[in-house]
């Protein structure tokens, strides 16, 4: 594994087309928007989806769903127990090594060693927190947008012993017209020296973001209905370039061609920044 050559940043243009990116639970699992009217999706569903495609391309995820789990665990207590290595230092409790303990977590997981974790579990003496190298922003559209409700009806029985089939149950679905969204991100060479997020760890993070919606289809995002349509990616060569993230993203000229845009091409999205390193356009 090799040291991370420099810092990185990047940013993806994802497009929705008839789809719910991110619901929100506590208002009736509408799409996310802020008080502009713009859509949101949020960094901790941003990271969920990157920790599916390491999953999905054979690495060892520290924090997975239920419904995805693939070491026949079920707690990430569990998980952080059968790591062997792990559990035997945490068996010391207060004489344990936390350095030790975080080193060897970020050994096991790329997750741990990209967004950071806390071990913290009931019963246990020994806490820790660890503090990844991979930042990710709140995701917004580039518009405003339209969020489109349709009354749904369950016309069978859930349970047995009811005579009639009548719609006996009635439910909304949300979606997004045609909305474009933003998602920016960097990596840290500090903190990626820290926890030992490597140069193969960061292809393998590329690699994720620009197949971030493989594998991810649901009812409420159907297959093709959210795709990754560019992304651009500067290696710099340096830890601390003279271009921060901040300069590289307002750098972006985004201008729409038509009133209302209905696809991606309806937007002139161009980049340039003097004294910055040119980015992998993808």
């Amino acid at each position: 594994m090799s040291e991370l050559k420099g810092k990185i940043d990047f940013t993806l243009f994802v497009s929705v087309t008839n789809a719910n990116p991110n619901g929100d639970p506590l208002n009736g699992n509408r799409p996310r928007i802020n008080l502009d009217g713009y859509g949101e999706i949020s960094d901790v569903c941003i990271k969920r989806k990157i920790r599916n495609r390491f999953q999905d391309l054979g690495e060892k995820v520290f924090v997975q769903p239920d419904d995805r789990a693939d070491d026949g665990y079920r707690s990430l207590k569990e998980r952080a127990d059968g790591c062997k290595e792990l559990a035997a230092e945490m068996k010391n409790r207060k004489k344990a090594d936390r350095d030790l303990c975080a080193k060897i977590a970020c050994k096991e997981w790329i997750d741990v060693r990209s967004f950071g974790q806390v071990f913290a579990f009931k019963g246990e003496e020994v806490s820790l927190s660890v503090r990844g190298p991979v930042s990710i922003h709140q995701s917004v559209s580039l518009s405003p947008v339209d969020i489109i409700s349709m009354q749904i009806t369950k016309s069978v029985n859930s349970e047995a012993g009811k005579e009639s089939k009548a719609s006996d149950t009635m439910g909304t679905k949300h979606r997004i017209g045609f909305a474009v969204y933003k998602v920016m991100g960097s990596v840290n060479v500090q903190l990626a020296e820290k926890t030992g997020f490597s140069q193969e760890d960061a292809e393998l993070l590329k690699e994720a973001l620009r197949t971030l919606f493989e594998n991810d289809a649901s009812s409420a995002r159907p297959e093709g209905s959210i795709e990754v349509c560019r992304m651009y990616w500067w290696q710099h060569n340096e830890k601390t370039p003279a271009a921060s993230s901040g300069k590289i993203q307002r750098a972006f000229k985004i201008a729409e061609k038509t009133g209302r845009p209905k696809k991606f091409e309806d937007y002139d999205i161009s980049w340039h920044l003097d004294g910055c390193v040119d980015p992998e356009v993808i």
